[in-house]
C-alpha cells in the first residue's frame, strides 16, 4: 500500500493490529460485494453489528465498553473502511463522531448507560439530524422547533440528507427550543435523543443517488413528536453542540478521503503494470508514468496533513480550521485522484469491477456533505483574514 516516506513505520503495535485488522475485515467481508452494493444502491446491514464486535464505533473515546485507541489508529480506522468504499466510513462515523460524540460529551449518565454500549456494539443504530431542505451550509438558520409541555417536550420540522436515517434507533436531533418564549431565531439550539418508534417521525429513505449508494440516506419528518426531558442532551446549548459534532467527523472523513485515494492509486498501478499494449505494460509510458507520479505526491501530502491533524488532536491543540483545512484538500485529492486513475484504467474503468469510478462517484458526496468545499474555504479565509465572507 502507498506509503512513500515511510509514515505508518512509526505505528504503536496497537495501530498496526487496528490497520491490519481492518484490512482483512474490509477485503474478506466486504470488498467482494461492495460494487453489488453500490448498484443495487443497498448498504451490508448484515455487517453492522459485527463492526460494533470489532470496536469500529467510536473506538476512540473511554468508558462504557469503548476502547480509547489513540487518534491515530481512529484515523487509520476511517481511512481503511472509505479505501472500500465512502458508505461503509460514512456509517462509522456518523455511529461514532455524530452520534456517540455528543451523548458521550454532553449527554446525562442515564443517556450515556442506556444508548453508547448499544450503540458501541452495533446492537442499535444512530443517525444525526441537523441539516433541513432549505438549511444545508447555515444550519444556524434552522426552522425546526421544540416546545416544552409539562414534562415533556414537542417537536416540529424535517431534517434531510442523513446518513442511517431508515435503519436508525435513535436519532441526534437539534432544534430550537422555543420555551421560554425567546424570538424563534433567538432560541437556543438544543440536542434531542429521539427515538424512531415515537409517533410522529417518519424516517423515509431517499433513493435515486448516483453517488454514495452503497449508503442508506434519509429524512426525518417530526410531527409533534413528544420526548421526556430527560431525552434532552444537558451538556450544551446552541451552535457548539453540533459544530463539535462535526469537527469529529471532519476528522475522520480527512482521513478516510485518503483511503479512497490511495485505494485508486493502487488500483490504477496495478493495471498499468498487467495492462499490454503496443507490446508491453502501459507503465512503461512516460505519460502513465506522469500519472502516477503525481498520484503519489498529492495522496502522500494528503497523509501528511492526516498525521499531523492526529498529533495536534491528542495534545488538545485540533482547532476546527485546522480540520476544514484538511477535509477541504484531502477531499479534493481524492476527487482528482480517482479520476485520474478511471482515466488509466480506460473503459475498464467504467465498471464495477474496478473500484476508481465508484470511488469519483461517492466524492461528489463527501465533497458536499459534512462543510462543502466553498464553505471550507470561506472557513479558512476568515482564520486568514479575519474577515467573515459569509456574513
Amino acid at each position: 500500500m502507498l506509503d512513500y516516506v515511510g509514515l505508518e513505520a512509526d505505528l504503536s503495535e496497537e495501530e498496526r493490529l487496528i490497520r491490519d485488522t481492518a484490512r482483512e475485515f474490509v477485503d474478506e467481508r466486504v470488498r467482494p460485494d461492495i460494487g453489488d452494493h453500490f448498484q443495487a444502491g443497498t448498504f451490508p446491514t448484515g455487517l453492522i453489528e459485527e463492526m460494533g464486535e470489532m470496536g469500529f464505533y467510536a473506538p476512540n473515546l473511554d468508558g462504557y465498553g469503548l476502547p480509547n485507541v489513540s487518534e491515530t489508529a481512529y484515523g487509520i480506522l476511517m481511512q481503511e473502511l472509505e479505501a472500500c468504499d465512502s458508505g461503509l466510513r460514512s456509517m462509522a462515523s456518523v455511529q461514532g463522531a455524530l452520534v456517540m460524540y455528543p451523548i458521550h460529551a454532553y449527554g446525562s449518565d442515564d443517556q450515556k448507560e442506556r444508548w453508547l454500549p448499544a450503540l458501541g456494539e452495533g446492537e442499535a443504530i444512530g443517525c444525526f439530524g441537523l441539516t433541513e431542505p432549505d438549511h444545508g451550509s447555515n444550519p444556524a438558520g434552522m426552522e425546526t422547533r421544540a416546545e416544552r409541555d409539562g414534562d415533556e417536550y414537542v417537536l416540529h420540522g424535517s431534517k434531510t440528507w442523513i446518513t442511517n436515517a431508515p435503519i436508525a434507533d435513535v436519532a441526534v436531533v437539534w432544534a430550537r427550543d422555543e420555551s421560554d418564549g425567546d424570538d424563534a431565531d433567538d432560541a437556543p439550539v438544543r440536542g434531542f435523543l429521539v427515538e424512531t418508534d415515537r409517533d410522529g417521525i417518519t424516517t423515509n429513505e431517499i433513493d435515486d443517488k448516483l453517488s454514495l449508494r452503497a449508503s442508506i440516506t434519509g429524512e426525518i419528518s417530526l410531527q409533534g413528536v413528544r420526548v421526556p426531558e430527560s431525552n434532552v442532551l444537558p451538556g450544551v446549548s446552541g451552535m457548539k453542540g453540533p459544530l463539535s459534532c462535526l469537527t469529529q467527523a471532519r476528522f475522520g472523513i480527512a482521513w478516510g478521503a485518503v483511503g479512497a485515494a490511495r485505494d485508486c492509486f493502487e488500483q490504477a498501478r496495478e493495471y498499468a503494470l498487467d495492462r499490454d499494449q503496443f507490446g508491453g505494460p502501459i507503465a512503461r509510458f512516460q505519460l502513465q508514468q506522469e500519472k502516477l507520479a503525481e498520484m503519489a505526491t498529492q495522496i502522500t501530502t494528503a497523509q501528511l496533513l492526516a498525521y499531523r491533524l492526529a498529533e495536534l488532536k491528542e495534545r488538545g491543540d485540533l482547532t476546527p480550521q485546522h480540520v476544514s483545512m484538511a477535509k477541504r484538500n484531502n477531499v479534493r485529492t481524492a476527487r482528482d485522484q480517482s479520476r485520474i486513475a478511471r482515466e488509466m484504467l480506460g473503459g475498464n474503468g467504467i465498471t464495477t469491477d474496478y473500484s476508481p469510478m465508484r470511488h469519483m462517484a461517492n466524492m461528489e458526496t463527501v465533497y458536499t456533505y459534512e462543510g462543502t468545499h466553498d464553505i471550507h474555504t470561506l472557513v479558512l479565509g476568515e482564520d486568514l483574514t479575519g474577515i467573515a465572507a459569509y456574513e
